[in-house]
This record gives structure tokens, sequence and C-alpha cells, in this order.
């Protein structure tokens, strides 16, 4: 690991930072839209689930453009937010919408086939003792889907780390602002000589994916143990 830069060691921290910024505000929503998929009976349902997986059929640099165009500091909505401070093009926390955005479709899907796996026998049971549909979805629903939700966490922790096309679009490469693991990596292979600290990087990332593989394991039959114990 003596081919690391400094620069490198940053964009690690970085890299983390933004995969699990992405996460955390990203988990709630997944959460509400796998519920609207499995349970949901709207006219509209087909258009979320056709704007859930946008992410994952088009091009990682098109929605980093599209981002751009929406909440870049000229764009539709990101003019209007940097008049009162709210930035994300070319800063991190655009970095981590970016990756957000692409990991969301990985989140959604796994959540969603855990609430339809749900016996409805069973919420049916606690509405008829009296629980009403909030109690019901926090007591009864998501701790039995709750290894579809870990599984997704640690999913979209996993893609939101390793995002390229969409990130350095929307908020490009910055040393200490905006350069993440994956960009120091390109930006390596692109320099003749640097293949050493690139495999260096690529070590990296791939040490941090396994471990990202093994806690999503771990996490995930903890919560199947946690989840039998309710049922």
């Amino acid at each position: 690991m003596s081919h690391l830069t400094p620069d490198d060691l940053q964009a690690l921290a970085l890299s983390l930072k933004v995969a699990l910024t992405a996460t955390l505000f990203g988990l709630p929503l997944a959460v509400l839209v796998a519920l609207a998929q499995a349970r949901g009976r709207f006219a509209a349902r087909v258009v979320l689930d056709a704007l859930v997986t946008l992410p994952l059929v088009l091009p990682p640099v098109a929605t980093g453009f599209f981002l751009l165009l929406l909440l870049g500091r000229r764009g539709v909505v990101g003019a209007w937010l940097e008049k009162i401070g709210i930035v994300f093009a070319f800063d991190w926390t655009g970095a981590a919408l970016a990756a957000g955005v692409m990991a969301f479709p990985l989140m959604v899907r796994p959540i969603r086939q855990a609430l339809e796996a749900v016996d409805r026998e069973v919420d049916e049971v606690a509405r008829t003792l009296g629980a009403g549909p909030v109690t019901r979805f926090f007591r009864v629903t998501l701790p039995l889907a709750a290894p579809g939700v870990a599984g997704g966490a640690i999913l979209g922790f996993a893609k939101a780390l390793g995002e390229f096309g969409a990130t350095i679009t929307f908020v490009a490469a910055i040393p200490g602002e905006t350069l993440t693991m994956p960009s120091a990596i390109y930006g390596a292979t692109q320099s003749p000589g640097d293949e050493p600290r690139a495999l260096a990087l690529c070590l990296v990332a791939a040490a941090v994916a396994i471990l990202a593989v093994l806690a999503s394991d771990a996490v995930g039959r903890w919560a199947a143990r946690t989840a039998q114990g309710r049922a």
C-alpha cells in the first residue's frame, strides 16, 4: 500500500462518508417506496416501478447529467436551492446524492421482496387486536421484513461506494472535495506509470467490498433470527 498517496487515503475516507450518507438518507425512502410497491393499489404504480428502475437501465453518465440539469447551480431546482444556501453540484453532498440515486433501486428490490413475503394474515390478526396501521407496520411488518431491509441497506452501501459515472458527471473529481475512490482509480489508470498505484487502490476497494459482503451476511443472519423470534 506504499503506492497510495494522501489524496488516495482522503478519497477512501470520502467514499465511505458518501456511501454511508447515501444509505442513511436513502433507506427510509426505499422502505416507503417498497411498501407502496408491495402493498399499494393505485393507478400510478406502474409509473412508480418504472421510475425506481430507471437508474439501473440509464447510463450512469446520463443520470449524472440529468442531476446536473436539475440540481446544478444553474439548474431548474439548483439555482433556487443555492439562494437558500443548499448546493449539491461539485460538492461532496452532490456525490452522496448521485450515489444514493444509483443505489436506490438496489435498496428497494430486496426490501420489496421481503415485504411481499410477509404473511398478510399476521397483519390482519394485529388489526383485529386493535393495532393501527402505523403500529402494525413498525411492530409487525417491518421486523418480519428486517432481513430484506438489512440486505437492501448493505447492497445500497456497496453500490454507493463503487459509484463512478453519475458522480464524476455531477460533481467532477476535485481532490479533497469530490474525489472518491472510483474516481481515484480511474485517474490512476489514465496516468502512464501509475499502474502500481491503480492496483493498490483496486485492492483497497476489493477489501472494502469483501467486508461489505461479510457484513451483509452477518446482519442478514441476525435480522432473520430476530424476525423468527418475533414470528
